[in-house]
């Protein structure tokens, strides 16, 4: 699809309920959206089973990998699935409770967070290989996981929980028995990190409750996000440094939303029929 995409740098994709929708932004204002790409968790989808269409009911994340080729999808219902953007066939599914975020690591691996509050109910970073679904690789505990992002400069994996932020590396990534080391934890600053984005390979955004922050890698610093310093509960934040495009979204009812709020230029979308969580531009 690469070379025919229909896809721009305009474009986002926004996930609620069962359903993921690819929007492009610039052609989008209030109700009236341009949607370019739609997938529903049913019982249409090829390679999907009537258990994880029950699993995809409450999809929290929607990111798409791979050059744009594939979407990976995480539900809080217990699922997470990747899917071929091109023919919608389901490439990878595992049963994953309260699965928050996911990312693809390199060889086919994925990493999935756990939105787990209760330590007693196994909150959980785990890891999959794409060539086996449901078979857990490695699991290690992390407190309401609600983000995860791969570094390839530095070759970590970076995972938010709800008061600490973690580094893993790969090991034994060549065996049939992967796993992630720990090599660094910070302590946030704010409560209820809420999701995790890479800005470029030194910085990344953390969203929460209280607010968005900076965390340099560099210097392991943390530091005020000052675009949405009066903006509380932002469930998703996304940032092009090169044009400084602005995506996030925020809590409105309880603990969803209904809107994508885009600055640089100012642009709201609405989909009022779906309990929205998180917003994530493509990549190019």
């Amino acid at each position: 699809m690469l070379g025919c995409s229909p896809f721009n740098s305009d474009c986002v994709a926004v996930c609620g309920d069962d359903k993921v929708w690819i929007i492009d932004f610039a052609r989008s204002e209030g109700c009236n959206h341009k949607v370019l790409w739609r997938w529903q968790a049913d019982n249409s989808v090829k390679g999907l089973s009537e258990e994880y269409v029950n699993r995809l009911r409450t999809i929290d994340e929607c990111k798409v990998v791979d050059n744009n080729r594939k979407m990976l999808i995480t539900s809080s219902s217990g699922c997470c699935v990747l899917i071929d953007i091109a023919t919608k066939e389901v490439l990878f599914y595992a049963t994953a409770r309260n699965a928050h975020s996911a990312e693809l690591l390199p060889e086919g691996r994925i990493a999935v967070a756990l939105s787990v509050h209760n330590s007693g109910l196994g909150n959980a970073l785990e890891l999959y290989d794409i060539s086996q679904p449901d078979k857990c690789l490695y699991r290690d505990s992390l407190y309401s996981g609600h983000g995860v992002v791969w570094n390839a400069k530095r070759n970590s994996l970076f995972a938010l929980g709800y008061q600490e932020l973690r580094e893993y590396k790969l090991k034994d990534w060549q065996s049939d028995s992967p796993s992630l080391e720990r090599v660094a934890t910070w302590t946030l600053p704010i409560n209820e990190g809420h999701d995790l984005s890479a800005v470029d390979d030194d910085r990344m955004l953390i969203s929460g409750y209280e607010g968005v922050i900076w965390f340099d890698i560099t210097t392991e610093e943390f530091s005020p996000f000052e675009p949405l310093k009066d903006v509380k509960d932002v469930k998703s934040v996304n940032l092009d440094p090169k044009t400084e495009r602005l995506i996030f979204t925020k809590g409105e009812e309880s603990w969803w939303t209904h809107h994508v709020y885009q600055k640089n230029p100012d642009r709201v979308i609405q989909l009022d029929n779906a309990h929205l969580y998180k917003a994530r531009p493509l990549t190019f």
